[in-house]
């Protein structure tokens, strides 16, 4: 049996070219790191930048709204990172969201209450939130670099 080459396959490429250019992507992944889904609207994927801000700011809503707790970014001692070091990894999960986490921990809300029903599933909205804006600005800068549409 021969093997013919495909005719239409598109050919390979070493590097992509930004689409946006250099400066909008990374203004467009900076604006999603502080507001969720920023990053879209500038690169004017509507629809995309109202469904990932709203689902965000829900989760972080009710986060919040369930005693959850935000966790400060005071980065713990090392020496024993199974007692003390997960407390940072919470706090990245947290901050991941942007001013949505920054705005509520500076008011003194997201004090949490670990006696609470809902403490957990609480934080465990505020981890995802911060998680799903990371992959959001994956996301924008996938857009932003013509690797997706």
């Amino acid at each position: 049996m021969e093997t013919r080459p495909i005719s239409n396959a598109a050919p390979e490429t070493g590097q992509v070219e930004p689409q946006a250019g250099v400066f909008r992507t990374t203004v467009a992944c900076v604006a999603g790191a502080l507001i969720p889904g920023f990053g879209h609207a500038l690169l004017r994927k509507w629809d995309r930048a109202i469904v990932f801000f709203g689902s965000i700011a829900i989760m972080v809503y009710f986060g919040i709204r369930l005693q959850g707790t935000l966790y400060n970014p005071a980065f713990p001692d090392f020496s024993d990172f199974f007692t003390t070091g997960f407390a940072s990894l919470k706090f990245l999960a947290d901050a991941g969201s942007g001013l949505l986490y920054w705005i509520p921990w500076m008011r003194g809300l997201g004090t949490g209450d670990p006696t609470a029903y809902t403490y957990d599933y609480a934080n465990v909205f505020l981890y995802v939130a911060g998680l799903l804006n990371m992959l959001v600005i994956v996301d924008a800068f996938d857009i932003a670099m013509g690797r997706k549409r």
